[in-house]
């Protein structure tokens, strides 16, 4: 996906950049000439809008209100045309520009059409989505091809400065989201998180193979920049994720497999991390982390590899099994006032908190248990054995 910036290198004859930029950055999904409201029919996240100034549908005065609603309607840019450049873009427009940090473009009448720059940008977001693609299908045949002989290998090496005689692990992007009414705004603001994530990893250091793989966004890196690319890697989900755009809409996780050496093996790295995304929900995470690894099971992968389960499941059964009766039969939740009460840091009034009930409530729950388990919760060793009980169960049936 491209930024303004990216329009702005183009060097468009005639075209103009005069507020704005500290905008740049804006992502640019297409281009949309403003016509009739309402815009929000018409007009897309990351839309790069373009007015002609003709004072019969827009004077000065309705440019300035137009921008507003566009700027609401999260454009990324907004270009301005004059009649026969009658008159110069008024300062109010240009410092309302700046204050929105939205990137104002001026175009000459006389210089580049709308359609040549419309066409101009149009290209360019084809071709970084044709070398998006590239890279996408590299990266697919190496994690799925039937066949990864040294010759493949060696190509990939040559295109896109791999060194694979260093270890190199998998991640996955898993995107939750929750719908509203209107299906195709949805779609939009989907498409939208999708280009910005593709965008912002591609940017970031050490340079991870990306593609976009079904519903989920996958990535290739070097093992020994592992603890740099897990802070990028939370630091931007976490940022896109808190947009207002798409905050309480969208929200990912990213889950990372193994460490492999031999590029045939790659594959086990993106199986380890798929393996673990039904379980990324259950897992014990009270510091809410975007990035996850295979390894953030410990004990528990290897419990579900040794052959045993029948004895571990008896185990959990016994051990939990007067608070399971106990929940069924009075409708209560026993099992997760324990769980979120680790969770919480043993904090009463957090812990009430998380789980939406007066503290007086969770201290009856607390009693309740200790007597069901004939045990003081103050007792951290037995209180850990009853946690993993909770888990692996959960982590088994999920």
């Amino acid at each position: 996906m491209i930024t303004c910036e990216d329009i702005l290198n183009l060097q468009l004859d005639g075209v103009q950049l005069i507020a704005g930029e500290k905008g740049l950055q804006r992502m640019v999904s297409w281009t949309y000439m403003v016509q009739t409201r309402p815009y929000a029919d018409h007009m897309n996240q990351g839309n790069f809008a373009l007015i002609v100034v003709d004072y019969i549908r827009f004077d000065f005065a309705e440019v300035a209100r137009t921008m507003e609603e566009l700027n609401e309607l999260e454009i990324s840019g907004l270009a301005i045309s004059v009649v026969d450049d009658r008159e110069k873009i008024p300062q109010n427009i240009i410092d309302r520009a700046n204050e929105l940090e939205l990137p104002l473009f001026y175009i000459r009448w006389e210089g580049a059409s709308f359609v040549d720059i419309g066409q101009s940008i149009g290209n360019l977001i084809v071709q970084t989505g044709m070398q998006n693609k590239k890279t996408g299908d590299y990266l697919y045949n190496l994690l799925f091809g039937y066949e990864i002989n040294d010759k493949y290998v060696e190509k990939i090496s040559g295109q896109f400065g791999l060194d694979f005689s260093k270890p190199y692990r998998v991640g996955i992007i898993v995107i939750d989201r929750k719908y509203g009414m209107n299906l195709e705004q949805d779609e939009h603001t989907y498409e939208y998180y999708a280009d910005c994530l593709n965008r912002e990893v591609n940017n970031m250091e050490g340079s991870p193979m990306f593609m976009r793989f079904l519903n989920k966004f996958v990535l290739l890196f070097e093992a020994r920049q592992s603890k740099e690319i897990e802070h990028a890697l939370e630091s931007v989900l976490r940022t896109l994720d808190e947009r207002p755009q798409f905050k309480g809409l969208i929200k990912s996780t990213c889950i990372l497999g193994g460490a492999y050496h031999d590029p045939r093996d790659f594959r086990e790295s993106y199986q380890e991390a798929k393996n673990l995304i039904p379980k990324k929900d259950i897992l014990p995470n009270p510091k809410n982390k975007k990035v996850l690894s295979a390894s953030s099971m410990g004990v528990y992968k290897y419990m579900f590899n040794s052959g045993n389960q029948t004895e571990i499941l008896d185990y959990c059964n016994d051990r939990l099994r007067k608070l399971e009766e106990y929940d069924h039969a009075n409708g209560t939740f026993l099992q997760d006032t324990l769980l979120a009460y680790y969770m919480n840091g043993f904090s009463v009034g957090r812990t009430a908190e998380a789980l939406y009930i007066h503290r007086n409530s969770l201290q009856y729950r607390i009693n309740k248990i200790e007597e069901l388990l004939e045990m003081e919760l103050d007792d951290y060793m037995e209180y850990l054995n009853l946690i993993n009980c909770i888990l692996i169960k959960r982590l088994m049936f999920s």
